[in-house]
């Protein structure tokens, strides 16, 4: 089993060059945040965009524009209920599809869009109540670059291992069964990649509150949308998110999700001038 580390986070956040413009940074789009979970997407979009992606678009239900917009003036919005989100999903580099999704009807015909119009060479970030979605109606898996980020009772239903059994050993088979990279979130987050393990060094029990998981799909978002290859891009942003937290922790006894995308420009910042 490998560590994620710092020196892997530094190995892959590099200084922008001069002869970049938005669009060289990834066109991320977020889709979630019904109407009672719009904070949801909002906050996945904002620690995109504070991770440093180009450009940042979210598909969600009308009723969150006014609190997005004032939340997140950098992002742009849809209504993800109409024929706007196969075009945005077909201009996106890296979709997010899950963040306060919900697990209803509404939310699995926009879930079974997302999988009918997604394709091959984009980046497919399953977060949330998708997860719930797809292992509830055993829906066929897409056909693109996946990426699964569940926390343990969605690891549960993803995988059919019960809390209990959910031993690295366990999972790691249970994950070579399902297509794309895992990431196993708990106390102590584990990635899945092929037939390799990270365990993540960072992170502590400050992260545990509401938001904590949606935080770290946008990060994953932006990095992939930025950096390669996409599977050092998802482990530095996994450290990356739990590292910030840490750093939020020592003078706070919760590291809120906005404290903590707050606070990722200025490591970014420095972990691309170490890299020098």
């Amino acid at each position: 089993m490998k560590q994620l580390t710092e020196q892997l986070a530094r190995a892959i956040v590099r200084p922008r060059s001069r002869n970049t413009y938005k669009g060289s940074f990834g066109k991320i789009l977020i889709i979630g945040g019904n109407a009672q979970y719009g904070g949801a997407a909002i906050m996945s979009a904002s620690a995109a965009v504070y991770a440093g992606a180009g450009l940042v678009s979210v598909a969600t239900d009308p009723v969150n524009r006014s609190a997005l917009h004032a939340r997140l003036p950098e992002a742009m919005i849809l209504d993800a209920s109409t024929s706007a989100l196969e075009t945005a999903i077909h201009q996106a580099t890296v979709i997010v599809v899950g963040p306060g999704l919900g697990t209803d009807t509404t939310a699995l015909k926009i879930l079974k869009r997302v999988f009918a119009a997604v394709s091959q060479t984009q980046v497919l970030i399953i977060d949330g109540s998708a997860i719930t979605l797809v292992a509830t109606h055993h829906l066929a898996y897409p056909q693109a670059q996946l990426i699964w980020t569940p926390h343990q009772v969605e690891w549960q239903r993803l995988s059919g291992l019960a809390l209990a059994a959910q031993t690295i050993e366990a999972s790691q088979q249970a994950a070579a069964k399902i297509p794309g990279i895992i990431i196993a979130k708990s106390a102590q987050t584990h990635v899945f990649i092929g037939h390799e393990i990270y365990a993540n060094t960072a992170g502590g029990p400050a992260m545990a509150t509401g938001g904590s998981g949606d935080t770290l799909t946008g990060i994953i978002a932006a990095f992939a949308g930025q950096f390669h290859p996409l599977s050092q891009a998802v482990l530095a942003a996994v450290f990356v998110h739990s590292h910030v937290a840490d750093i939020v922790a020592m003078n706070s006894y919760v590291a809120l999700p906005t404290m903590v995308i707050r606070e990722l420009p200025a490591y970014l910042k420095q972990l691309s001038v170490s890299a020098n």
